[in-house]
């Protein structure tokens, strides 16, 4: 097979094909690193390579294979890590210059479960500063441009992860998301993204090991291929005291399922929220599908008050846990938008915070009223299509101006703040290219249903095979 042919597969065949021995794992490696080669110097998404790591552990994989070893459900797959996530031995800088020669001692629990499950490590992927902002650029290595249009932005913070999927670069690629870090950059890169619900992939080492407002999980160009890459780092872990307990097994299972008669809630805006009429034509054009799945569908939408509010806390209380030191010592080393964000957390106040959990149970209680009667919420993954990368952040949209740096991404996190699972995955373009996303949001902790709706929409129309230009 050609490098082409090889990279266009899809995660699931080429596991298939390395475990059946009709290709091998340095073959898939070999592939993945000349298109590494190829494609990288266009879009800066891989931002660290060790190519050689890539090679040894290609050929550790085929001698299991020769040696009847039990294989990983990754086995042979190559793969690199948000460049947030420790990963021992290998460059992390967070996107930070505080820690451009940074390279720790050990992984975090992402990173050794892919590991185990049988990828292989080759390198990092880029992010902004500390994942802050859904715009991937830093001073460590600037910026990764979208492959559909390289004078815009791949979104973030997984916006390194989102390139090199959509650039065939890697088969599965690792992100996390507090306002929308794995759904944005896949809404506009053509892929999949999936905020699976807290605790269904452990999060550790953290500092707030009991906040569900940040996640860590899968983006690939597929759905069934985000399954198999969520079948192998899920489940329980006894240091994480929110992780599900419910294996990653399931996820393995087929995602084959009938709608007919599935009531689900479309909402064209949330609520009110300034969606750019190009992303919201590109979404409507598709709600024939669901209909044509079965789906029942209502224009409807949760109730959202005060969520802006009490999301803004949390986000600003994890900032400063994480973050805060940074702020004290190293202030003059920061962005302007990350200084905003570690002060939102540093000026709380007691009944700040309990205001905000008060609130959060609240929204949680209509959310859970709300998803009784629909099981599932259709809405934007984002505000808008990707914008110039030039562009730090979006200041207005409809002529409404966003009062933060963060407030055009409120689609994605006044998801977020609900605790349910969202995936975003590929809907169409708009007239100048651009990829848009549809949100698919699931019932509480109902993970593989919200699989299971994304693959019957994916089946139907199939827009994660359009392969961006730089590629061709």
């Amino acid at each position: 097979m050609s490098t082409k042919e090889i990279v266009n597969m899809t995660a699931t065949e080429m596991v298939d094909s390395i475990k059946s021995k009709s290709l091998s794992a340095s073959e898939v490696m070999d592939a993945h690193l000349a298109q590494i080669d190829l494609v990288n110097p266009k879009v800066n998404a891989i931002v660290t390579l060790h190519p050689e790591l890539g090679i040894e552990g290609a050929k550790l994989a085929d001698e299991a294979i020769a040696k009847g070893d039990e294989l990983g459900i990754l086995h042979g797959l190559p793969t690199a890590h948000k460049d947030l996530v420790p990963t021992k031995g290998i460059l992390t800088t967070y996107g930070s210059p505080l820690y451009s020669d940074y390279v720790p001692d050990y992984s975090a629990l992402i990173v050794e479960r892919m590991q185990g499950a049988g990828a292989i490590t080759i390198g990092k992927t880029n992010t902004p500063e500390f994942g802050a902002g859904s715009q991937t650029y830093n001073e460590v290595f600037g910026e990764t441009l979208n492959p559909y249009d390289t004078s815009t932005t791949c979104g973030g913070s997984s916006g390194g992860a989102a390139v090199s999927l959509a650039t065939r670069m890697l088969p599965i690629a690792d992100g996390s998301d507090t306002g929308g870090s794995l759904r944005n950059p896949a809404n506009f890169c053509n892929v999949v993204g999936f905020r699976n619900s807290p605790g269904r992939v452990p999060t550790y080492p953290s500092k707030v090991g009991w906040s569900p407002t940040s996640v860590q999980g899968p983006m690939a160009r597929t759905v069934s291929d985000c399954a198999l890459f969520l079948a192998a780092i899920a489940g329980p872990d006894s240091r994480v005291p929110i992780s599900i307990s419910e294996g990653g097994e399931i996820f393995l299972e087929s995602l084959e399922r009938d709608f007919k008669n599935v009531k689900i809630a479309w909402s064209k805006d949330l609520g009110g929220l300034p969606i750019d009429p190009r992303t919201t034509a590109v979404i409507e054009s598709q709600r024939s599908v669901f209909q044509d799945i079965g789906c029942l569908i209502s224009e409807t939408e949760p109730d959202f008050s005060d969520v802006d509010e009490q999301f803004l806390i949390w986000r600003g209380w994890g900032r400063e846990i994480n973050q805060g030191d940074n702020l004290k010592n190293h202030r003059d080393q920061l962005k302007d938008t990350m200084i905003w964000d570690i002060e939102q957390g540093v000026k709380l106040s007691g009944p700040d915070v309990g205001w905000a959990e008060a609130k959060r149970m609240e929204l949680f209680q209509r959310m859970h009223q709300f998803m009784d009667e629909y099981e599932f919420l259709i809405c934007p993954v984002s505000q808008r299509p990707p914008f110039n990368v030039k562009q730090r952040w979006v200041s207005e949209i409809n002529g409404v101006e966003m009062e933060n740096f963060i407030a055009w991404m409120k689609s994605c996190y006044y998801i977020t703040a609900t605790g349910h699972p969202a995936i975003s995955v590929p809907c169409g373009f708009t007239p100048e290219g651009l990829p848009v996303g549809v949100q698919i949001v699931g019932r509480y902790r109902d993970d593989f249903g919200v699989l299971q709706l994304a693959k019957a929409f994916e089946n139907a129309t199939e827009f994660w095979k359009s392969v961006p230009s730089v590629c061709r």
